[in-house]
Parts: C-alpha cells; structure tokens; sequence
C-alpha cells in the first residue's frame, strides 16, 4: 500500500509537480518586473494554482494526479517535494500563489469545525483566494513578549484589534487570514484571530522589495477592526494550548517548506550554471560544480527528515531549524558562487540567475534568521542532553 512516506511514491510525485510547475518559470521574469500581474495570470488560467493550494483532502477540488491518482499532497513530507518542483521553476510565483500557505497551519491547529469550514470552504470556492499570516511588526519583528498588537473591547464593548504588521506575504491580495495579537499580560494572553480584509478599519499596502517580488509583501494595519468572539481561533481549547503554543508548531510546519524553498531555488541555480559553464572548464572547476552537487543531495535528506518529523508530531523543532540553517546557506553560496565563475556582468547578462541571488537571500529572514536556528539547535541539543542524564 503507497503512503505520503514512500520513497516511490515521492519520486513520482516530483516527477507530477516538476512538469506541472513549467508555466512559473515561464512568466517569472514578468511578475519580477511587475508582481501586480500576477493575479491576472492567475485569473487568465495561466499558472496551476488549483493543483498546489495545499488544501486538506476533503476541500481539495483539483489535486495533483500521480500514476493517475488524485493527490491532495497536504502532507509536510509531500508538500516538501512538490514546494520544491515550484521553487525550482520560481520561488517568488510559487509563493504568490492563492491558497491557505501558513494561515492554514493555524487554522488546522485552533479552528473549531465552524470556522473550518468557514476558512476552507472560501479557499474551494472554485475562484483564486489568498490569505495572509499576520505575525510580524515593524518594530518587533515576530517577538510574543513585544506585540503592539492588541485585541480589546472598544467602547461599545465590542472586541476591536489595533495595531500594524509589516512584511506579511500576499497581504494586499488576500481575502481572509490570522492575525496575532495581545489580548491580555503575559505568555498565555497571545490570541490568534480569523480576520477579513473587506472589514472596516483594515487596509494593507504592498512593499517594495528586492527579492521574492512575487510574494508581494505587505503591511497591514487595523484600526479599531471589528472581531467577533467566532473570530476567535481555539476559543474552544484551553489556554495553554493556544496563541503562542500553536504559533511555534505553526513555525516547526513550516519551516521544513522554507528550506525546501531554498532548496528549489539552488536547484535551479545549479542546473542553469552547470549549463552555461560546460563549454568552460576553468570556470566550472571555480564554481565547484561536484562540491555544490553533494550539498544539495545532503540537504534535500535533510529536508526530507524535518518533514517526516514535522507529520510524526515531533515536539522538537530542531530538525526543521538544521535544514533551514544548511539550505539557507547553500541558495545563498551557491547562487553567488555561479555569478563569480561566469565572470564580470553575468548578473546583467544572466537574468534568471541575477534573480535567484536575489531570492536566495530573501530566505534567511524567513521563519527566522540563522542565528534564531543555531539558537534552536543549541536549546534541542542542551534539552536532549538533560532528558539523557536524568534517564541514566
């Protein structure tokens, strides 16, 4: 019987994701120019959104077919091989894609059945819909302990949230999402709630940035937003096992897929410079072709194991936080490494690649920096170490 960990039935689900994932390259270079046109593409059928959304089974109307099979490939070992097929033809329009991307993750975490249904129903409407994750701030990054962010009774009573979140992916496009914000002192007051962007006092506005265009960053900012207590994600659970608990399993979900991202754009960096390096052998040896080769074999297993761990439930993040590390490193060396063997001007003449050096580097600030990661294995490691002493 095939599971979402069978080797085989990943090497085919690659095989269906790197065919069906061709139209990204193909317009790459126009929502890089432009990423405002990216929802027309969308809208005119030009890019297989409906076959990544990534929603669960039961909502999925257009999963990807493997060996003729329907594959819903809403597993984190799954979602790891096909976000890397996207990645390897572009990144940034892989990640401007509609669909539940990180909101999904909490949603699948908090929401009641009311609000599931509420949250994927709208995502299999049959029509593009993008969703935002409101985490970060601009003068606090993603810090629980600093949130600005607040959800209060007006003076009507009614609950409002206040505050801005900066750097937030398709934030201007997106038609429903979470947004985290502090509704009392302390750990346990860190609330997640369902928000939708038609709401009166909630605006976004896109930003300009170097790398990922196709995302589309945003700020967000609510102003006395209206928020209903079915608003309210894991009002149902107790408090211990909301806000902030199911943030961290949301970040230790997802960061396997950004290294996964990472890996996808080296990926295609490594091809295009093996490529464009074979008539020069002197180049090819600068660019340390073999060297490159092996990191990425090592860090897709990599990925592989935070993503098996990651659908096992693991408590840890440490895995997730490795592959991060490594994959972050080897975009980044890798697509600087190209450059510098294919000479002065490859970035003006090699587009593409001047894109990927850009995207690389979007990468690290992505489910935290390396040195947050080197911090997590630290913590794993020292925690490992003490749960080993106590049991000897």
């Amino acid at each position: 019987m095939t599971t979402v960990q069978d080797p085989r039935h990943l090497a085919r689900l690659r095989g269906a994701a790197r065919e069906l994932a061709a139209p990204l390259r193909e317009v790459a270079p126009a929502v890089d120019r432009d990423p405002g046109v990216l929802p027309e593409l969308v809208r005119a059928g030009r890019l297989p959104w409906r076959e990544f959304s990534g929603l669960p089974a039961a909502y999925h109307g257009a999963p990807i077919r493997v060996g003729g099979r329907p594959t819903a490939a809403d597993s984190c070992a799954e979602q790891a091989v096909v976000w890397e097929e996207m990645a390897r033809a572009d990144a940034g329009v892989a990640l401007g894609l509609p669909g539940p991307a990180m909101s999904g993750f909490m949603v699948a975490e908090l929401a009641d059945a009311t609000q599931r249904e509420r949250y994927y129903g709208l995502l299999a409407s049959g029509r593009p819909v993008w969703t935002f994750f409101g985490m970060t701030e601009p003068e606090h990054g993603s810090d629980p302990a600093s949130m600005g962010t607040a959800l209060a009774p007006d003076a009507t009573g009614r609950l409002a949230l206040t505050g801005t979140k900066r750097f937030i992916g398709n934030g201007a496009r997106a038609e429903i999402g979470v947004v985290f914000a502090r509704r009392a002192p302390g750990p346990l007051g860190l609330t997640a709630v369902l928000v939708d962007a038609g709401r009166p006092g909630f605006t976004a506005c896109p930003l300009d940035t170097v790398g990922l265009r196709g995302l589309e960053l945003s700020e967000l900012r609510a102003v006395g937003v209206p928020v209903a207590d079915a608003d309210v994600l894991g009002r149902h659970l107790r408090a211990s096992r909301r806000g902030m608990w199911a943030a961290v399993r949301t970040f230790n979900r997802f960061r396997p897929l950004v290294a996964t991202l990472a890996l996808g754009v080296a990926q295609a960096a490594h091809e295009y410079a093996e490529q464009a390096l074979r008539p020069a052998p002197g180049s090819r040896r600068r660019y340390r072709a073999h060297e490159f080769a092996d990191r990425l074999v090592g860090v897709r297993a990599m990925v592989g194991a935070a993503a098996l761990a990651a659908d096992r439930g693991a408590v840890s993040g440490t895995a997730a936080s490795a592959a991060k590390l490594h994959a972050t490193r080897l975009a980044e060396e890798l697509t600087l490494g190209a450059v510098a063997a294919l000479g002065p001007g490859a970035r003006f003449d090699h587009p593409l690649l001047d894109k990927w050096v850009r995207d690389a580097r979007a990468f690290e600030f992505m489910e935290g920096t390396s040195n947050i990661q080197r911090l997590n294995l630290a913590q794993g490691y020292l925690q490992e170490r003490d749960r080993r002493a106590v049991a000897a």
